[in-house]
């Protein structure tokens, strides 16, 4: 099985930890669609990480689609539970983390035109986008421990894959002081290996 991705994608990094959490081995092949050179559009038509390459030569993506399967092809450490209403809640705070992550990677590759080409209402809005994710973030998370109450789930998952992202490309948003909550679920997130071990890094 091999993994194709950056080191600075949420969305990679989301795949990551559900392959570190469900102990799955794979290769980790660096690659980027904005490389030059990248070989990613010749795995997946959209041009997009990250990509799964399972030991058959089947290609998934789109890191919802990916996490799923690897949820499924092992039983031990369950990330999602049965199809039911809990199930629902889960793939919404995905939704919701990734459509955070959406509307950051928007942001910051506007930001990186050059200044005179830089169309501003579109940060704006995309900022504005994060900061009302984040806001639903912090009031459905409340006092819990995870995002679904006592235990760790696809949903923290996704949710700390989003903050750390933030951290990492909008430190200015300042969502820890903001929303101390999501600080303490990010905080007590690093202290799990597969997170500490894949913090973005430029």
């Amino acid at each position: 099985m091999k993994l194709i991705g950056s080191l600075t994608s949420p969305y990679v990094r989301k795949a990551r930890i559900v392959l570190a959490e469900k102990k799955i081995e794979y290769d980790f092949e660096l690659d980027s669609p904005w490389n030059a050179d990248s070989q990613v559009a010749n795995y997946n038509p959209l041009g997009k990480i990250p990509v799964l390459i399972l030991d058959d030569e089947t290609v998934l993506f789109d890191s919802r689609v990916i996490v799923e399967y690897l949820d499924n092809v092992t039983p031990n450490n369950k990330l999602m539970p049965a199809p039911n209403r809990e199930r629902i809640l889960v793939k919404r705070w995905e939704a919701l983390a990734d459509g955070i992550c959406d509307a950051a990677s928007a942001a910051f590759l506007e930001g990186k035109r050059p200044a005179k080409l830089q169309d501003k209402a579109t940060v704006e809005r995309q900022r504005g986008k994060i900061v009302k994710g984040l806001e639903f973030m912090a009031e459905e998370l409340g006092e819990n421990a995870h995002c679904m109450g006592t235990h760790f789930s696809l949903a923290d998952i996704a949710v700390g894959t989003a903050l750390g992202y933030l951290a990492f490309r909008f430190a200015d948003i300042g969502w820890q002081e903001t929303h101390p909550n999501l600080a303490r679920l990010y905080d007590k997130l690093l202290q799990r290996p597969s997170f500490a071990e894949t913090v973005p890094q430029a």
